[in-house]
């Protein structure tokens, strides 16, 4: 085993750069362990990774990789690794990096858990990514209490829609804002409402006591929506405009608990044993698009950028 298949591109730019390729096995260095992948799925990150928008982070070397997420199996575990074994089914994220579009990725015990047993690696890895993105958001940040009204923006997508189910097993009213052929997709996932995004100017939405932005643009209006209580967790700033974007949400900070809250996520095991436990309870359902092979990736990444998504696009591998 001295090399293994992956997506990879040569140069920024469409999802055409991207290719699968062949590179060497990752060295499993002590206290990590090697896992063979057996899905992942692709997240609005990777585009601007791909397309060279954030290359003052991903630097000029090339062949670069893809993928954050992964659900697989161990394959080898550092003698000193405890609670871990060749067979055990895991997921996990990479974090603040890429490459897990690959046969293999070699990680420390933190950064992944057991993998759900009621649901398939297809179906899990449409739920991780989003999954602790939502439960940071809406539970960690926002402090989502029952009965509160929470708005979904994005509510179809990889986040939005995982953030859907999870408000509703908090307990609260749920709103989500999608494109029209979406809506009942949308409903279907238990939102109690669910509007058109292009109909439906944000000025004329109801007051909530948490929204939940997975866009990243116009905070100042979502601001105006909130309840006098109210709480805005955004996952995205305007990446086209970053310097300003970035500037309004650090200066929301004087609006006090109406500020913007941003965050972005590197999950570690604790949270994404919780995770575990919420879908094996049902509370959380898969949420896929497509599966597509791993020769299949630049298409994939082409379909997210064209929009309207329900849920993930997923990369099998195995």
């Amino acid at each position: 085993m001295n090399d293994m298949r992956a997506a990879l591109y040569d140069r920024y730019g469409p999802p055409e750069v991207l290719y699968e390729g062949r590179v060497p096995v990752p060295v499993r260095k002590p206290g990590e362990v090697l896992v063979r992948v057996h899905a992942a799925s692709v997240n609005g990150g990777e585009l601007h990774g791909r397309a060279g928008k954030v290359r003052l982070v991903t630097g000029r070397r090339f062949p670069q990789r893809t993928g954050l997420d992964f659900v697989g199996e161990v394959a080898e575990v550092d003698p000193t690794v405890i609670g871990l074994r060749a067979g055990d089914r895991v997921w996990g994220l990479l974090g603040r990096t890429f490459g897990s579009a690959a046969e293999y990725v070699s990680v420390r015990p933190r950064q992944i858990a057991y993998a759900p047993g009621n649901v398939t690696p297809t179906e899990a890895v449409s739920l991780l990514a989003g999954g602790t993105t939502s439960l940071t958001s809406l539970r960690d940040k926002a402090g989502l209490r029952a009965g509160e009204r929470l708005l979904v923006r994005g509510a179809s997508g990889g986040v939005g829609s995982v953030a859907v189910q999870l408000g509703k097993a908090l307990g609260a009213h749920v709103t989500g804002l999608a494109s029209a052929k979406n809506l009942d997709f949308v409903r279907d996932l238990g939102a109690d409402e669910a509007l058109d995004h292009r109909a439906t100017p944000l000025a004329d939405l109801d007051r909530y006591d948490v929204i939940l932005d997975t866009v990243g643009t116009e905070h100042r209006a979502l601001q105006r929506r909130l309840s006098a209580d109210g709480r805005l967790v955004s996952i995205a700033f305007d990446i086209d405009r970053p310097v300003r974007s970035i500037g309004r949400i650090l200066g929301s900070a004087v609006q006090g608990r109406r500020r913007v809250r941003f965050f972005s996520g590197n999950p570690k095991h604790d949270l994404l044993a919780e995770l575990t436990a919420y879908v094996e309870r049902g509370d959380l359902r898969p949420v896929v698009d497509t599966v597509r092979p791993l020769a299949e990736i630049a298409a994939a990444h082409r379909a997210l950028e064209a929009g309207g998504v329900r849920g993930k696009h997923v990369i099998h591998l195995v």
